[in-house]
């Protein structure tokens, strides 16, 4: 077996990234770098509890210092905004851009809408891609409890995006021609 040092440097190596990256999707770059130092640094003294695959111990450490850094209900809007920030110029040209726009708005009004442990599970698996096993352990509950969790976070994804899609477009993008349609 490797000495602690050793071992300490690989799961740095090998996991540094993600735990940042999972703290980005929560705080500012700041804070989330923080975060994912202290995260390791609570790795370092509890190295013996860290186990194979590390991922999920070292973001459900991550987890729990989020939640003693931050106020609950700000997460949410950070995430929404960060969302929002990933569309690039290049992303704009690849579709219609009034359509994009639309959907886009519509389902960051979907994401806003919904509350934060929804928000989490949903990260965990499709963000951070974690299995329902390892999102489990990161959240510190049952397989079959984050199942349910996961299960009910999708359907009040779905019903958000579907109220969204009900609202009526903004007066200047409705006025625009659809792609394909001869102006007016």
């Amino acid at each position: 077996m490797d000495d602690p040092e050793t071992r300490f440097t690989r799961l740095y190596d090998e996991n540094h990234r993600r735990v940042l990256a999972y703290a980005l999707t929560h705080a500012e770059p700041h804070t989330a770098e923080d975060i994912a130092g202290e995260t390791f640094l609570i790795a370092w003294r509890r190295l013996d509890e860290v186990h194979d695959p590390a991922l999920p111990w070292l973001l459900a450490v991550a987890r729990n210092l989020l939640h003693k850094q931050r106020d609950r209900g700000r997460r949410g809007r950070d995430l929404a905004e960060r969302v929002r920030a990933l569309g690039t110029p290049r992303d704009l040209a690849a579709w219609d851009v009034a359509e994009h726009v639309v959907e886009r708005e519509t389902a960051l009004a979907a994401v806003a809408a919904l509350p934060e442990r929804d928000l989490e599970v949903l990260a965990l698996v499709n963000w951070h891609g974690l299995d329902a096993r390892q999102a489990a352990r990161v959240l510190r509950c049952s397989v079959p409890a984050f199942a349910v969790r996961l299960h009910r976070a999708r359907k009040r994804l779905a019903r958000a995006l579907d109220a969204a899609g009900d609202e009526p477009a903004r007066a200047p993008l409705a006025d625009l021609p659809v792609a394909g349609e001869a102006a007016r």
